[in-house]
């Protein structure tokens, strides 16, 4: 009878010991679908929205009654409704906080009655590989909470589709379908993730660490969203002896040697171009631009800024002409500040210009987007987003976009999408050197003159008379958007 007992008592342990990761707490009362209505502007046509579109996603509640999920599941919002899995009345909702470089969002809802006998999750820590985790979520094809398990096979830096920065994300093979972004990765009843990308393959999905996620919670303590550091230089691979050499390395020293330091960057008065950087906090950055990760785990040395926060201080250790210095850098630059042609945008709205219907827009990758494929986009506008760089003459593209046709610009509509160089013989670095151009221009003509050296001249008279006229055939309320509307 005893040994029966032991039997039983041994079964019913096993029983409880291999139940699913998702079976030991009441993890499902924390899950939450999110419906979001949206409205993303027209970057064609800038002063108008897209026309409305509805979306899910997934989220879970963290401490302080708070949702947390996708950037990309609430980006360029017009309402939102949550509603907790095995629950049928939805509560609105609204975004306390955003990050869209990391694809992350913060969402509260007022109504007390929505938290009820919920249990908040907590964020754990990062993950090894072949580690084991569940994916809980709502996607599409079904109004039930999903949860598919998988196993951890990749960590390393990767391109986040949302933003397109590159920062540390993990790979697992647990299905992740549209409508499962934004919901939790779980491990030891605590978030170690949260899902937000598939890619091409069978049961490839990705997932935001939790380090990074942590990351972001620490940055809106003070209810603002500061950003991710970036030093603001190009630099290359030292893989090569004979560079090494040139650079007066020792056959111990490794490192990468900084090209170029953009004018926009917090190491401007500090680094220069031909500096090799030999280590960052402490972390020797070997040839290939790696650092030791953890055991038998390398890391893209940028993972040592991205774990910083803006206005904290990094540790340099660089060679300058033979010669060792170490240098202390404040982090102010961001991950997207420094860029010629910005990643995507959201939540904002388009900067243009307009004069005698012809659309003057700074190049934008949403711009860019109106292609669909971007082996679909005129050849000079890509060749700036994926090979040019800031200069302290151009800190932006400034694009014809579009013209609007009128008596007033016949024969130049074979122009669009030329790249403005020049406008009433001043250089134009931004939109905003554009508008002042032009603006305080007193001669007849306005001269405007694009990158392949082709000439547009208005009539100043002409337009004082018909500007108004192109506006209103073409239902556009204003010839600037909001931020430009202080260049007079």
């Amino acid at each position: 009878m005893r040994l029966f007992l032991k039997v039983i008592l041994v079964v019913i342990l096993n029983c409880f010991i291999s139940l699913p990761l998702y079976a030991q707490q009441n993890t499902k009362g924390a899950i939450v679908k999110v419906y979001t209505v949206c409205n993303e502007h027209d970057y064609g046509k800038p002063w108008q929205m897209l026309g409305q579109q509805r979306r899910t996603g997934s989220g879970c509640i963290i401490s302080g009654k708070r949702i947390l999920s996708n950037a990309h599941v609430v980006g360029d919002q017009m309402f939102i409704q949550v509603k907790r899995a095995g629950q049928a009345k939805k509560y609105t909702a609204k975004v306390e906080a955003v990050a869209h470089e990391c694809d992350l969002a913060i969402l509260k809802v007022a109504d007390e009655a929505f938290f009820a006998d919920s249990e908040p999750l907590e964020v754990g820590s990062l993950v090894e590989v072949r580690d084991k985790v569940a994916v809980y979520g709502f996607p599409r094809g079904g109004d039930e909470l999903c949860i598919t398990e998988g196993i951890v096979s990749r960590i390393e830096h990767q391109y986040y589709t949302h933003s397109g920065v590159a920062l540390l994300s993990c790979q697992i093979d647990a299905a992740i379908n549209p409508g499962s972004s934004g919901g939790p990765v779980i491990k030891d009843n605590k978030i170690v993730g949260v899902a937000f990308q598939a890619a091409e393959g069978e049961n490839i999905g990705y997932m935001v660490p939790a380090v990074v996620v942590k990351h972001f919670l620490k940055d809106i303590k003070d209810n603002k969203y500061d950003g991710i550091p970036l030093l603001g230089i190009n630099f290359q691979n030292m893989e090569n002896p004979s560079i090494r050499l040139k650079y007066n390395m020792n056959e111990k020293q490794t490192g990468i040697l900084v090209g170029r330091v953009y004018p926009c960057s917090c190491a401007k008065e500090i680094l220069k171009s031909g500096d090799v950087l030999l280590s960052i906090e402490g972390k020797n950055i070997e040839n290939d631009g790696t650092i030791e990760f953890r055991s038998n785990e390398r890391m893209f040395f940028g993972y040592v800024l991205q774990r910083k926060y803006i206005g904290e201080t990094v540790k340099l250790k660089i060679l300058r002409s033979g010669r060792i210095k170490n240098v202390k850098i404040k982090l102010t630059t961001t991950v997207n500040s420094c860029r010629l042609v910005p990643y995507q945008q959201y939540d904002i709205s388009p900067t243009y210009y307009t004069i005698g219907g012809l659309v003057f827009q700074p190049l934008t990758m949403n711009y860019l987007g109106m292609w669909g494929d971007i082996r679909n986009v005129p050849v000079n506008l890509a060749n700036y987003f994926f090979y040019e760089e800031p200069a302290e003459e151009r800190r932006q593209v400034i694009v014809l976009t579009n013209i609007l046709a009128n008596e007033i610009n016949v024969g130049y509509e074979w122009l669009e999408n030329s790249v403005v160089v020049s406008a009433n013989g001043e250089k134009i670095s931004t939109i905003r050197n554009l508008v002042s151009a032009i603006e305080n221009n007193k001669k007849r003509y306005h001269t405007i003159v694009t990158k392949r050296g082709k000439q547009i001249v208005l009539d100043r008279k002409e337009l004082n008379k018909i500007s108004k006229q192109i506006l209103d055939k073409y239902n556009i309320d204003l010839d600037r958007s909001e931020d430009l509307k202080d260049i007079l």
